[in-house]
């Protein structure tokens, strides 16, 4: 008899734990919380990326009244790509690289446009680390305008919950060229490492991203070792902000975004309480990313209107300090050489290029008038950057040069 009703009541049990664990998956696969802990799985990353505002806050970027139109020119895309000693199949390339759009425009006019998986002219693609070379345009245009006094002045002078910090006393100018010096583990392979951390306790504990930056400290003095880490830039969105009074978004907006001329309205994802994720996390359309691209191409102008400074444009991918050079460098963690976040490829032909990881491009070809957007789910991004920018060229190649 015992037995039997102990046998009844563990039958209970089980019974009410599974109830509850079906309410609460049903629960969890409702909420705004699915989608973050599903965001990079293979099922689920095309879409979401192309629908972060599903999974993040955000504070909308109004685009303006006109269109900075493009022509139209179409041409074919080159069938083949010489890399790694081979000749490549680019087709193969976009299928692999799991390729969700692909622009590219020539002397202003779109000449390739496709999108995949999905995707469409009207799908606002998250740009990842793309958007830390917008965020880099708007200090040029804070700097221009006397919000910034000085790329020397320290971080902490705008930034007073970062001065007891490692970034206290980084001049900004050296956090633009991710040369800070502060100690930032940007592994994204490591469930605990910083990058992965900061975004944890932001998105599920609510804690504010500037909290998470006051508590970096310094390895090295400023200035003399090029080393990627995502912290320098949200620290430039702070300084940024305190700067012009005005949130990164909003700032975009009106002295980038609507002079620009975007065709659409674009998102920057925020973190909990509200505060844009500067080093990452725009989301805007393909054609809009060209535009940006397009700005730098033509020295910061639409159409003789100066919008980001043209001196700022020169020196964002003209850094001559010698950890900032492409190539094999000791004073570097990669290859390609470094600006004010944008990279310079090896071999450097005068282009330029934005990257984003998963395999986001913004990439200005000056010589040849030309620039190319590509966004992906590429789970092997890392790897693939050189080949990415061997098809670039390939691209630019088979357009001719510019006038």
């Amino acid at each position: 008899m015992l037995l039997r009703r102990i046998g009844r009541v563990l039958l209970w049990i089980v019974a009410v734990l599974t109830v509850i664990a079906v309410a609460g998956f049903l629960w969890l696969r409702q909420s705004p919380y699915w989608a973050g802990l599903t965001l990079f799985s293979d099922a689920h990353r095309g879409e979401n990326f192309r629908n972060m505002d599903r999974i993040f806050p955000y504070r909308e970027v109004r685009r303006g009244e006109t269109v900075w139109e493009f022509d139209r020119a179409p041409q074919s895309l080159p069938a083949t790509y010489a890399f790694d000693g081979e000749i490549r199949d680019i087709a193969a390339f976009l299928d692999r690289t799991e390729t969700t759009g692909l622009l590219v425009v020539h002397r202003g006019a779109i000449t390739h446009e496709e999108y995949r998986l999905g995707a469409d002219e009207t799908s606002l693609f998250t740009s990842w680390s793309v958007a830390k070379s917008v965020l880099s345009a708007l200090i040029g245009i804070a700097l221009e305008e006397g919000h910034i006094a000085s790329l020397s002045d320290p971080i902490g002078q705008y930034v007073p919950a970062l001065a007891g910090s490692g970034y206290g006393d980084v001049p900004i100018k050296d956090a633009l060229t991710m040369s800070s010096g502060v100690d930032f583990d940007e592994d994204y392979d490591n469930p605990r490492s910083d990058i992965n951390m900061l975004f944890l306790n932001a998105m599920i504990f609510g804690t504010p991203i500037e909290d998470s930056i006051a508590e970096l400290q310094s390895i090295r003095a400023p200035g003399e070792f090029n080393q990627y880490i995502s912290s320098d830039t949200m620290a430039l969105g702070l300084v940024l902000e305190a700067a012009t009074g005005m949130r990164v978004a909003d700032y975009l907006s009106s002295q980038l975004w609507g002079p620009m001329g975007a065709e659409f309205d674009a998102t920057w994802s925020t973190d909990r309480s509200g505060r844009e994720i500067a080093l990452c996390c725009l989301n805007a359309s393909l054609r809009d990313y060209a535009r940006f691209g397009r700005l730098f191409l033509e020295g910061g102008a639409r159409d003789g209107e100066q919008i980001v400074p043209a001196e700022w444009v020169h020196d964002s991918v003209n850094q001559i300090a010698a950890h900032l050079q492409p190539g094999e460098n000791p004073l570097s963690d990669w290859t390609f050489g470094y600006g004010y976040k944008w990279w310079i490829p090896e071999d450097p032909q005068g282009d330029f290029t934005a990257i984003g990881v998963w395999g986001q491009y913004v990439y200005v070809h000056p010589d040849h008038e030309v620039v190319i957007v590509k966004t992906s789910t590429d789970p092997d991004f890392d790897d693939n950057d050189h080949e990415t920018i061997a098809v670039f060229r390939a691209i630019v190649a088979e357009l001719g040069p510019g006038e």
